[in-house]
């Protein structure tokens, strides 16, 4: 029989799996229907329960430390959880600075796995480096980060201090990544623009404007489509550092 101080283990559990999951979008995003992250979450919790049990002793608790410690875990799983949101931010900042002088920006569409509207080109990348994320087995590497938070900050632990010089270095970096990520594009576009330029002075009576916008969208597609071969090391490099950001950002240090 399940006792009380059991399901209540349980059920923090899942708490803190939960308030980490929805942080990434391929897996908990809100295109992902909610009967199937709540099965997710309690099937991660059965294989995770466990792990949590050997870290603490169980004991009963009332319904005001029951609700403290829900909302505590939901803290500690939310801080290991914003290590996707930089990983995936870093995408969607190199998207974005890709799409935004391709031409496409008249033409934004929504992207329901990152929940944001975004030009043709900007949806190829991402799309594409959400594949690299299972490709690549990213999925594992979170799911190991998500297993190794409970071994460093036991269930119904102290919300630990949030280590401030760790969110602004993961932050900078994942935006220098972005931008880098992005510069292939940019430079090609730039390079079109200065083309258009050189045309307009030395023939006036060709109608740049109109003549520049298919001619930005042919490089841009060009320019993604020999580039994303050169830009999956990057890709890679955001996915493999996901389980250490998780544990960092918790203020501690990832033990392999």
């Amino acid at each position: 029989m399940v006792n009380i101080a059991q399901f209540q283990l349980f059920f923090l559990t899942f708490s803190r799996i939960m308030a980490t999951i929805i942080h990434v979008p391929v897996i908990g995003g809100r295109s992902v229907p909610n009967p199937v992250k709540i099965g997710f979450g309690l099937i991660l919790a059965i294989f995770l329960t466990p792990i949590s049990s050997t870290q603490i002793n169980l004991t009963t608790l009332d319904v005001i430390a029951f609700s403290i410690a829900i909302v505590r875990e939901i803290i500690i799983g939310t801080i290991a959880g914003y290590a996707a949101v930089l990983a995936f931010g870093a995408l969607q900042i190199a998207g974005s600075l890709m799409g935004l002088g391709s031409g496409f920006m008249a033409g934004q569409i929504l992207n329901p796995a990152m929940e944001e509207n975004g030009t043709a080109l900007d949806q190829i990348f991402v799309t594409s480096a959400l594949l690299l994320f299972f490709v690549l087995n990213a999925h594992h590497i979170f799911l190991f980060g998500l297993a190794k938070t409970f071994e460093v900050i036991p269930i119904n632990g102290e919300i630990p201090a949030l280590a401030q010089e760790s969110v602004f270095h993961l932050t900078s970096s994942m935006i220098t990544i972005g931008v880098q990520m992005s510069l292939p594009i940019l430079g090609s576009l730039l390079l079109s623009d200065l083309a258009m330029g050189l045309l307009a002075r030395i023939a006036p009576q060709i109608q740049v404007f109109f003549l520049g916008i298919p001619l930005k969208i042919a490089f841009g597609l060009f320019a993604l489509a020999i580039s994303i071969p050169a830009l999956a090391p990057n890709v890679r490099a955001i996915f493999n550092g996901l389980g250490d950001q998780m544990i960092l950002l918790l203020g501690k240090v990832y033990a392999r």
